[in-house]
């Protein structure tokens, strides 16, 4: 049935098919068949079928890609015959495993629909969630042993917060002096158990919770091979065993994992049909895009998919992506394996010209062509292994997986002996053998396979060309999707009001629950940001309004049974300024209602509004942050401009006219902190002010004198060297402190 499906399928995919598409296919028909992985292949398409007919988005990612079958199916979107991809990176006779599929799903009911999909179709002892074994960390080991040894929630909060994750505390010697700059008295006996003892705790197992969407499947009754009991989740089940112990014993799993960027691309798409008029259909794309490619290089990509990071977006102006293949390197380019390779910059001035293109040896350029002669996938090493030392793919992916291991062990010795008898037997020089082993030993680890880069650049295109033609959509389908990416809902609205988009406040009278558009350039916020309205709530405020208008506070009160939380938050928010009511005016009504003493009687419904002093425009857009995280007004850094102007403290929208290595002082409120392991202690930060972004380089001897800032301030004032190099702009920081916003 896999057989007749994929010919089937694979007329629809190339149309006419090629003697290199039946060779292909052929050969993975074959494995599959020898490895009696047909019904694997089969389960997989099925749930995709599910989704695909209830119009739920649902892309395979990872290793998949690397597969022709994966493709013709439906499964996965890139094609691998196309992009010359190793089918032996997904599956191999050799390895003698299940091949792992995970499947992208649009975060929330949709991938839940999907979920109780497999649970209906397999019974409920047929299939159930793989579980996930939750360790001790160091907030977590401080806090339950300092909570056992009577500590008070103050010293408890100061613990936590000294260990956060950017510490990188594993032993107690480093805790204690943590704990000696925080003020504890490290010589007392009672902090000496407690880091003993936290320590002890460190990656210790703490409970057993859900794999973000691993389902394990069985073709009979899984019960009879794992113990399985109810999820706290309900409609859930879940085996006791985590995804490594059904890897070592071959259980078969299926990924389906929830990603908030399909949430906001199939979102959008009726709401462009609503105000453009426009269909949308990301299969049918214009890979060539101009305007696209024109914001890519610029770095203009907050919100898009993968490239809106800080590396990215330093990466973006030096790569200068002007195709799709550009895209998916960039993908790759930003991620520890070409870093810790050392690829990077070889890579980029070979692109600019700054030095020729070399292959290591002649055999090589098929593999390493299309990236200049700089290994940067995985699959390429893979098949630098199979061209130069002749191994088979399996062997070569083998070789990958030894390396990945955290202790090799006999197995890579094996293996690397074996990869230079066969780069011997080629007659390939000792120092080219060395420098080819240590080319694989840099990427086996942390490489990015080109499948999985080219299945996100394909999300990440989409994402930038409703970002580029349709920002008002895009940024309603963003805040709609939320929690998910990189920024903060106020950064979004903010970047967007940048780019022309129109962002109206939220309106008792108008507001739906989620955010809507009024037109191609206008977003109007939902109900859903006003913290505190619960979603029942919400609910009967739009029935009672579908009922008929509202037309004053005292009818809505009396038809709307809301808390008093809520009515104020509604308030503070000016949600009432349709009715006639300013925030405090509003404010004042809600108050008067909440007494039936006759001091509040009035043979009226409705008052006059009485003459109560109104906020200030800083106190609405304090009032706005405090009940909705985000404000459609002013940048909060408006307010302040003036001061910090007038102690030489420039804007983000300055620094582009200052000259490189000049010492300035800048400030803006934090948006991203990243302190990733490949930057040996350096902390990156991004402020953002009312013109947009500013880029800090922390040092790790200034994250520890000033790691209260660093780690904990919600605005920074930073004074360092300017560093500009090709349009990318950082700040070589020399002192940071926090910003007051008052």
């Amino acid at each position: 049935y896999l057989k007749e499906l994929v010919w089937a399928h694979a007329l629809k995919r190339y149309g006419a098919l090629s003697q290199a598409h039946r060779r292909q296919l052929t050969k993975e028909l074959q494995v599959v068949d020898k490895l009696q992985l047909a019904g694997y292949f089969l389960l997989v398409w099925d749930i995709v079928r599910f989704a695909k007919e209830n119009n739920i988005m649902v892309q395979g990612r990872g290793s998949a890609a690397n597969s022709a079958i994966c493709y013709v199916l439906g499964i996965t979107a890139v094609d691998p015959i196309a992009m010359d991809l190793l089918f032996e990176r997904f599956l191999s006779e050799e390895r003698g495993e299940w091949p792992d599929i995970d499947l992208d799903l649009p975060s929330g009911p949709k991938r839940e629909a999907v979920i109780q999909y497999v649970y209906e179709r397999y019974g409920e002892h047929g299939a159930a969630m793989t579980a996930n074994v939750i360790t001790y960390r160091s907030k977590s080991a401080l806090r339950e042993t300092g909570k056992a040894l009577g500590f008070s929630p103050e010293q408890l909060d100061k613990a936590s917060k000294i260990a956060g994750r950017w510490s990188g505390v594993e032993d107690s010697t480093e805790l204690k002096g943590l704990f000696r700059q925080a003020g504890f008295d490290v010589d007392s006996p009672k902090i000496g158990t407690w880091l003993r003892l936290a320590a002890q705790l460190l990656n210790q197992p703490r409970h057993l919770g859900q794999h973000s969407g691993g389902m394990v499947i069985a073709s009979g009754e899984l019960c009879s091979s794992c113990p399985i009991e109810p999820a706290s989740m309900k409609g859930r089940k879940v085996i006791q065993w985590d995804k490594d112990d059904c890897a070592e014993l071959g259980i078969i799993k299926v990924d389906l994992l929830g990603l908030g960027m399909l949430n906001a691309l199939e979102e959008a798409i009726p709401l462009i049909k609503q105000t453009e008029n426009i269909t949308i259909d990301y299969a049918t794309l214009p890979q060539d895009d101009t305007k696209v490619y024109d914001m890519l290089c610029a770095a203009d990509t907050v919100g898009v998919f993968q490239v809106e990071s800080r590396g990215q977006m330093s990466m973006l102006p030096r790569l200068r992506p002007r195709c799709f293949y550009d895209l998916v390197v960039e993908i790759a380019l930003v991620r520890p394996g070409p870093i810790v390779g050392q690829m990077v910059h070889p890579y980029l001035r070979r692109r600019d010209g700054l030095e020729p293109v070399r292959y290591p040896h002649p055999c090589l350029v098929p593999a390493l062509e299309r990236t200049l002669g700089v290994p940067i996938f995985q699959e390429q090493l893979l098949k630098i292994a199979v061209s130069i030392a002749g191994f088979t793919g399996g062997e070569a992916e083998e070789l990958r997986r030894a390396m990945g291991f955290k202790s090799p062990g006999e197995k890579m010795t094996e293996l690397i002996k074996k990869l230079k008898r066969g780069m011997t037997v080629n007659r390939i020089p000792e120092s080219i053998q060395d420098e080819v082993i240590e080319n694989i030993q840099s990427f086996a680890h942390y490489g990015f396979p080109e499948s999985h880069s080219a299945s996100f650049a394909l999300i990440a295109y989409a994402s930038a060309y409703l970002k580029a033609h349709h920002p008002a959509a895009f940024l309603c389908a963003l805040l709609n999707a939320q929690p998910m990416g990189f920024y903060h809902p106020s950064t979004l609205v903010k970047d967007a009001q940048r780019h022309g988009v129109r962002v109206l406040p939220i309106d008792i009278t108008k507001s739906s629950y989620r955010c809507t558009l009024e037109d191609s350039q206008t977003v109007r916020l939902g109900l859903s940001y006003v913290h505190g309205l619960s979603h029942s709530s919400a609910e009967r405020i739009l029935i009672e309004r579908s009922k008929a208008p509202f037309e004053n506070i005292q009818t809505m009160r009396s038809n709307l049974n809301l808390s008093q939380g809520e009515w104020a938050a509604l308030a503070e928010l000016g949600a009432f300024a349709p009715l006639g009511l300013s925030r405090r005016q509003a404010l004042w009504q809600l108050s008067k209602g909440k007494s039936k003493a006759p001091l509040f009687s009035s043979n009226s419904t409705e008052s006059k509004p009485a003459p109560i002093s109104e906020m200030s425009l800083m106190d609405r857009i304090n009032a706005d942050y405090r009940n909705a995280s985000l404000s459609v007004g002013p940048h909060p850094m408006h307010f302040i401009r003036a001061r910090l102007s007038s102690q030489d403290i420039l804007s983000s929208a300055e620094l582009a006219h200052q000259a490189n290595g000049k010492n300035i002082r800048v400030a803006g409120l934090v948006t991203v902190r990243q302190r990733p392991m490949t930057a040996k202690g350096i902390l990156f930060v991004t402020l953002e002010d009312e013109w947009g972004f500013i880029n800090l380089i922390i040092s790790p001897e200034l994250f520890e004198s000033s790691r209260s800032v660093a780690v904990g301030a919600s605005g920074m004032i930073a004074s360092g060297r300017l560093q500009s190099h090709k349009g990318i702009i950082h700040i070589k920081c020399q002192q940071i402190e926090s910003l007051d916003l008052i």
